[in-house]
């Protein structure tokens, strides 16, 4: 059955400074991404020091951290003052200001555009065009998503408290919002892996996740009903040190910069 209703556009609902009361919850809780998704990111590059990165809204850096770590100089374009000032600074990372629309980087002077768990917040449109703009000729784009994995007991409850908390946010439809890169005219050669990725959490843990989660309230009777429902998760599920797993399906989507 398919809905017959216009989808919500994510870009319109105040992505700039959405976070801004997250950042600390964001850079404790939120995952990580698997060394074998920013291996296939830089595969068939040129070698990572090399490179110069972009990476798209930001946030806190996790994955600029990534890429930098692996010898890649990246410029982390990220417009919200709070996630900059929680990122912990490397020596490979250099924060900007900027959107995804509006980059401020030159004409062809990044190897590789980078969108961690940030693309569905953007206007696609206006932004495929900027990323192709800053991107060199041989240059390649990567759009990732960490996915609950909706196969794991724990973690399709988790899931199911966020949808019903946050009166089923649109954003939880995120894999809808690849369907304009590949329509997109460009960037060509798009094709998708995915990877499994497992989050460590102890009880403040898995509560800090749900809190990073920006259409989650974070006070009055849903909050406090969000908790509970987490704690009585986090006690069904915890073995004996005292951890849950969240257990999510690291998409991964790679294209190269068309020749248009």
């Amino acid at each position: 059955m398919t809905d017959n209703f216009e989808p919500t556009h994510l870009h319109t609902m105040n992505p700039l400074t959405r976070f801004s009361d997250r950042a600390e919850d964001y850079v404790k809780y939120r995952p990580s991404y698997p060394a074998a998704a920013i291996d296939i990111i830089l595969q068939g590059l040129a070698p990572p020091l090399q490179l110069v990165a972009a990476d798209i809204g930001a946030g806190t850096g996790i994955s600029s951290r990534l890429l930098a770590e692996r010898g890649v100089n990246v410029i982390a374009i990220e417009p919200n003052a709070a996630m900059k000032e929680a990122a912990e600074p490397h020596p490979g990372v250099e924060f900007r200001d900027g959107t995804a629309e509006v980059t401020k980087l030159p004409d062809a002077s990044v190897d590789l555009v980078t969108c961690f768990q940030a693309f569905h917040w953007f206007n696609s449109e206006p932004s495929l065009l900027e990323f192709r703009r800053i991107l060199k000729p041989s240059g390649r784009l990567a759009v990732v998503w960490n996915n609950r994995d909706q196969n794991d007991e724990l973690t399709a409850e988790y899931s199911q408290l966020v949808r019903a908390a946050s009166n089923n946010h649109p954003a939880e439809s995120r894999m809808e919002s690849v369907q304009p890169l590949l329509a997109t005219p460009h960037f060509v050669n798009v094709r998708e892996y995915t990877f499994v990725y497992r989050q460590e959490l102890d009880l403040t843990g898995l509560i800090g996740r749900a809190m990073s989660v920006s259409y989650l309230p974070r006070e009055g009777l849903v909050y406090e009903q969000v908790v509970s429902d987490l704690q009585q998760l986090y006690q069904r599920f915890c073995n004996e040190r005292g951890f849950v797993y969240m257990v999510y399906r690291t998409s991964v989507h790679l294209a190269e910069a068309s020749n248009e």
